[in-house]
């Protein structure tokens, strides 16, 4: 069997070849990484273990803290900011679990956007098809999972952060409830819609690296047998316009889902959507609450380049009276339960991640009013999790020319349900 330090070291040499051109990662550890690594293999050499994550190699997105290290969060505006004093909660976390931590990778500026692209470190290309986006706004955690510079890779979701790239690059991302992982030591974008969750290869990786995260004892979920369990299909809103190879492999994922026993239903959740949409009409949850993050050089002007597609929509938001934010947030509230007493009635809902595949970067620069119409495509679903507190996760539908996911949306609090259904969804689909 390959050491940890071995595998580094092949991870190392790619990304050490194309240097001069790194658009997935924005810093690498290596002499750290090549520590943890002879660590870990040190241990497995007498024996001991850490348990299930020693020695996997994780990349951190650049918003969460490494001591000693400045987190830029996609942005020259905190370039010069002073080095963090110590790990984020969940950076902490991983490295006592015996993580390999190899470096931090790219985003789309302060979170914000879900393209995938950074105007001042670079676009990374798909892990599939590099001329094509990677999701936002863990766009280097998606590449990164995708074409193997990293085994596991984490990544904050508001919207879709996580699920987005992971759809479109071909792997696994999973959104747990909201508050479950602390965030202690992530810059933020939206208190109420945080949250931080890995991307990796397979169902039973994100849940390790959840549970570790999370602060309880790592472990694969047990095997759960689909027969009689209830996934609701959402049809309505979250299906138009969905491209026809993402719809087509939906619908053999749901036959094969059907013969192993499962009991699908269709399950009406429009008027919620529909009200979730009118409660936050005039501002976003995350883009009010961003705008108090960023009130200080949204006031006095930014002192360096700001994408105006992060810029613009913070800037309006900060123009709105604060019976607005309080009156979505409380609204947002009670939709939530009302969500939750709809969701009692099925334990999943199913449906696909995103409605369309990576179109490419060129296509997005060259076309804004393509650009805005993908970008509200690839959110339309995802944000639903964020939006009523639930948690979901995104795995790759098979036999597609560019990836896309399936996704699964559990209740608030169901995390390592959701995680059993979705590994043994994944067996049944890889199979």
């Amino acid at each position: 069997m390959q050491s940890v330090r071995d595998h580094l070291e092949t991870m190392l040499s790619r990304l050490a070849a194309r240097a001069a051109d790194e658009r997935v990662f924005t810093r690498l550890y290596a002499d750290a990484a090549r520590a943890a690594a002879d660590a870990s293999d040190a241990r497995k050499r007498v024996g001991m273990t850490l348990g299930p994550l020693d020695g996997s190699i994780v990349s951190i997105k650049d918003l969460f803290d490494v001591a000693g290290e400045t987190t830029t969060a996609g942005s020259l505006m905190l370039k010069t900011a002073a080095p963090a004093l110590r790990d984020a909660a969940i950076v902490s976390r991983l490295r006592q679990a015996g993580a390999v931590i190899i470096g931090k990778t790219n985003m789309t500026e302060f979170a914000f956007t879900a393209i995938g692209d950074n105007m001042h470190h670079g676009t990374p290309g798909n892990a599939v098809a590099a001329s094509h986006i990677p999701g936002g706004s863990s766009s280097g955690a998606g590449v990164s999972v995708g074409e193997g510079t990293s085994e596991i890779s984490i990544g904050s979701d508001t919207g879709g952060s996580v699920r987005i790239p992971a759809s479109l690059n071909g792997v696994v991302g999973f959104k747990p409830t909201a508050r479950r992982v602390p965030l202690t030591g992530a810059f933020p974008l939206s208190t109420t819609l945080d949250s931080a969750g890995p991307l990796a290869r397979t169902a039973d990786q994100c849940a390790v690296a959840d549970a570790v995260m999370a602060g309880e004892m790592p472990a694969p979920p047990a095997p759960t047998p689909l027969a009689g369990v209830r996934f609701g299909i959402p049809r309505g809103v979250l299906f138009a316009d969905t491209e026809g190879e993402v719809a087509s492999a939906f619908e053999h994922c749901l036959g094969k889902i059907e013969r192993a026993g499962a009991r699908l239903a269709d399950i009406a959740i429009d008027d919620l959507l529909a009200d979730m949409r009118a409660a936050t009409k005039r501002g976003s949850i995350a883009a009010m609450e961003g705008a108090e993050v960023h009130a200080d050089w949204l006031a006095a002007g930014a002192s360096v380049p700001v994408d105006p597609r992060v810029s613009g929509p913070l800037s309006r938001a900060a123009m709105l009276p604060a019976p607005v934010y309080i009156r979505a947030l409380r609204r947002r509230g009670e939709l939530a339960v009302a969500m939750d007493n709809r969701l009692a009635l099925i334990d999943v809902l199913v449906l696909p991640t995103t409605p369309v595949m990576a179109p490419t970067i060129r296509s997005m620069a060259e076309d804004a009013a393509l650009r805005d119409r993908t970008e509200g495509l690839l959110l339309r679903n995802t944000q639903v999790a964020n939006q009523f507190d639930l948690c979901a996760i995104s795995m790759p539908m098979p036999g597609m020319t560019l990836p896309a996911g399936l996704m699964l949306v559990a209740r608030n609090g169901h995390d390592r349900y959701l995680l059993a259904i979705a590994a043994e969804v994944e067996r049944l689909l890889g199979a």
